[in-house]
C-alpha cells in the first residue's frame, strides 16, 4: 500500500437519491423489499431524547429516544416482527420470548438511523438493527457488498424506509486508537494482508469514504492465530465521487497508522500478491452471482446516483490507472464498476462471462 500522501476533508453531505422502479423491481425480485409494519418516519415521532452515554460515562452521537406510553406496545410489536422479517424471513413463533428493549436515534450523518436493540428475555443476549431513510447509491453499496465480498448481508426495503442488520466487529478507529494491531496476539501479516484486500475491494466496486471509523475490524479465533477480516459498515459514499482515491482506503488520514503498519510489514511484491489474489476472488464471487450481477449493474447504469461530471472525471482517472480507453465511453457510475471488474478481469486473464460483459 503507499503511503497516505492525500487528505480528504470532511465529506460534504451527499445528496439522497431516490429508488426508482427499476431498482425497485430489482429488490423485490430478490425478496428485498417487503410490507413493514412500522416505517422510518413512524419511529420519528417520538415524544422525548435523552442523550446516551457508553459504558465509560462518555457522551456519544445517539440520543435514547421515548415514544408515547399509548403508542409503545403496538410500536415495539411492530419492531419486533420486523426484527422476526430480517432474521428468520417472518416466522413469530421463534421470537415470543424476545422483547425491544431500546431505541435510539443518531442525527449525526446522512442516513440519521435508528438503532433498535433487541434482548432474550431467557439469556438477556442482545442483538441490534437499523432503520434508515432508502438511500439507492446506499442500496447499491449494501448489494454490491453482498455479492462481491467475503460477507453477506441482511436488509430489507419499504417504500422510503431501508432496515438493516447490525454489522459486529471493533470500529476502525477504535482498533487503532487502541494499538491493537500492536496486539502480540494477532499476526501482524495477516493484518497488513487484510488492508490490502480491503483496499482493493473498495476500489473495484467504488466504495468511497471509508475512513476508519466507517469499517470495523471482525477477529475470528482459529486454531492456531487468529483471522482477521476489515468489512465496511457505512454504504452511504457509493460511487458517488468523481475523486478516484476517495475510494481507497489508504488515502485518508485517519486510516495512517494501518497504512505505516502496512509498509512496514509487507514487502511491495506480496502486495501485490495479495491484491492479485483478491482480483481473483472478486471475480469468482461476480461469476458465482452473474446473473444476479449483472442486473444490478444493469440497474446501476440507468440510475444517477451521482453528477455526470464526477462520471467523467472519474472515468478519466481510471482510464490512466488501467491504460484503457474503454471507460471513456462510460456515462454513469454502474458502467464504470462494470468496467473495473473487466479490467482486472485482463489483468488476470480469465474468460469474460456474458452477463458481466461491458454493455
Amino acid at each position: 500500500m503507499a503511503e497516505a500522501d492525500r487528505q480528504f476533508p470532511v465529506t460534504q453531505k451527499k445528496p439522497s437519491f431516490p429508488v426508482g422502479d427499476g431498482l425497485r423491481g430489482y429488490l423485490r425480485r430478490y425478496k428485498r423489499e417487503r410490507e413493514l409494519p412500522v416505517t422510518y418516519e413512524r419511529l420519528r415521532d417520538f415524544h422525548e431524547a435523552i442523550p446516551l452515554t457508553d459504558a465509560r460515562g462518555e457522551p456519544t452521537l445517539w440520543d435514547s429516544v421515548i415514544y408515547r406510553a399509548d403508542e409503545m406496545h403496538d410500536l415495539y410489536e411492530g419492531l419486533k416482527r420486523i426484527y422476526a422479517l430480517l432474521r428468520v424471513d417472518g416466522d413469530q413463533s421463534v421470537m415470543e420470548h424476545l422483547y425491544i428493549d431500546r431505541v435510539d436515534f443518531c442525527s449525526f450523518g446522512n442516513s440519521t438511523p435508528f438503532r433498535i436493540r433487541v434482548v432474550n428475555a431467557y439469556n438477556d443476549n442482545q442483538d441490534y438493527f437499523y432503520l434508515k431513510k432508502a438511500d439507492a447509491s446506499r442500496l447499491y453499496g449494501l448489494e454490491l457488498e453482498h455479492l462481491l465480498s467475503p460477507n453477506r448481508l441482511n436488509f430489507l426495503t419499504s417504500g422510503t424506509t431501508l432496515v438493516e442488520e447490525h454489522i459486529a466487529g471493533i470500529p476502525g478507529d477504535a482498533f487503532i486508537t487502541r494499538e491493537q494491531y500492536s496486539d502480540h496476539q494477532l499476526r501482524p501479516i495477516r493484518i497488513a494482508k487484510e488492508l490490502v484486500k480491503f483496499n482493493e475491494r473498495c476500489f473495484v466496486r467504488l466504495l468511497g469514504d471509508m475512513r476508519s471509523y466507517n469499517f470495523v475490524f471482525v477477529i475470528t479465533p482459529d486454531f492456531e492465530e487468529a483471522q482477521i477480516r476489515i468489512r465496511p459498515m457505512d454504504f452511504d459514499q457509493q460511487s458517488y465521487s468523481g475523486r478516484k482515491n476517495f475510494y481507497r482506503p489508504q488515502y485518508f488520514k485517519e486510516n495512517a497508522p494501518l497504512v505505516l503498519f502496512c509498509q512496514k510489514h509487507l514487502h511491495p511484491q506480496t502486495a501485490l500478491q495479495y491484491a492479485r489474489e483478491e482480483h481473483t476472488l472478486l471475480l469468482q464471487r461476480a461469476e458465482l452471482a452473474s446473473q444476479r450481477l449483472g442486473l444490478l449493474l444493469a440497474e446501476m447504469e440507468r440510475d444517477r446516483i451521482s453528477t455526470p461530471e464526477k462520471v467523467h472525471e472519474l472515468r478519466t482517472a481510471l482510464a490512466d490507472i488501467y491504460q484503457r480507453r474503454e471507460y471513456l465511453r462510460c456515462e454513469s457510475m454502474g458502467a464504470l464498476v462494470r468496467e473495473n471488474l473487466e479490467s482486472i478481469r485482463l489483468q488476470i486473464g480469465r474468460p469474460v462471462h456474458p452477463d458481466l460483459a461491458p454493455q
